[in-house]
């Protein structure tokens, strides 16, 4: 089949809350197929749930997806990924994913996909906006397994570019850019990756960041991990590199539970769909 003949995924997604007499209401959805929403029973004790779904079962080369997010003022409301988000083998076009995440004043939002297989051969484009209201609160985050490591594969052919911005109160305060070329040598050198088959990145943008960062640091130091945190206008970001992903999710799950349990009063757990 020709490559103007293929069928290709165009899926996208918008959610708005809304803080309605305390509580957080769904005030916006649409959603367009591969991309679905489900909101699932929270715990009594805790926020309300988003649960999202690529139909598809993973993404190919030329495959779009964007996700916009909004919290308006006020707002809390934790977001989570069904299952490990799959990127195929691409036969020269790239996987597009599009994000954009808006936290109001007062708001309470957490992003918490769960990771990103690249498959071997896969080639995926992805931007990530982020844009926190003064006072406002956003813990999110992201991981990058390199190949499928259950089935002894690694990640040798492909390609990723990885671009993220991060705005606090209208002021940028973090741009991250990731490049890794095909053939991906930085994954094995020294100064790259160092032979890691899964990175993660986690980010908290809010008024305790500064307050969080030695309780962090404590946590770090017990994990068998590579990890590092710093401090940086109001946002505190945390890299962590393993070698595969089972490792770096366990540490990331420690690391989630700290900071939304001291930073916004929740209960130390991840959801129900983490463990599934």
């Amino acid at each position: 089949m020709s490559e103007g003949r293929r069928q290709r995924g165009d899926g996208a997604l918008e959610i708005g809350f809304r803080c309605v007499d305390g509580a957080t209401r769904l005030a916006h959805l649409f959603q367009h197929d591969p991309c679905r929403a489900l909101f699932p029973r929270a715990e009594p004790d805790d926020i309300g749930q988003a649960v999202l779904i690529t139909t598809s079962g993973g993404l190919a080369g030329g495959d779009r997806l964007r996700i916009a997010i909004n919290g308006e003022a006020g707002a809390r409301q934790l977001l989570a990924t069904q299952a490990a988000e799959k990127v195929y083998r691409s036969d020269g076009a790239p996987t597009e994913i599009e994000i954009a995440l808006g936290v109001g004043a007062g708001a309470w939002i957490e992003w918490l996909p769960q990771e990103t297989i690249l498959f071997e051969g896969a080639r995926l484009r992805r931007r990530v906006g982020l844009d926190v209201a003064e006072g406002g609160s956003l813990l999110a985050g992201d991981m990058l397994a390199f190949g499928r490591a259950a089935r002894g594969e690694k990640f040798t052919t492909g390609w990723l570019f990885d671009h993220w911005r991060l705005r606090l109160g209208g002021r940028l305060v973090w741009a991250d850019q990731l490049l890794i070329d095909d053939p991906p040598a930085d994954l094995a050198h020294p100064a790259g990756f160092d032979g890691a088959g899964a990175f993660g990145t986690l980010i908290y943008a809010g008024p305790r960041a500064e307050a969080l960062l030695p309780r962090v640091r404590e946590l770090l130091e017990g994990f068998d991990i590579r990890a590092g945190c710093t401090l940086m206008g109001g946002l505190l970001l945390v890299r962590l590199l393993a070698g595969d992903a089972e490792p770096l999710r366990h540490d990331f799950a420690r690391l989630w539970m700290l900071i939304r349990s001291e930073a916004g009063g929740l209960p130390a757990r991840m959801p129900r769909i983490w463990h599934t």
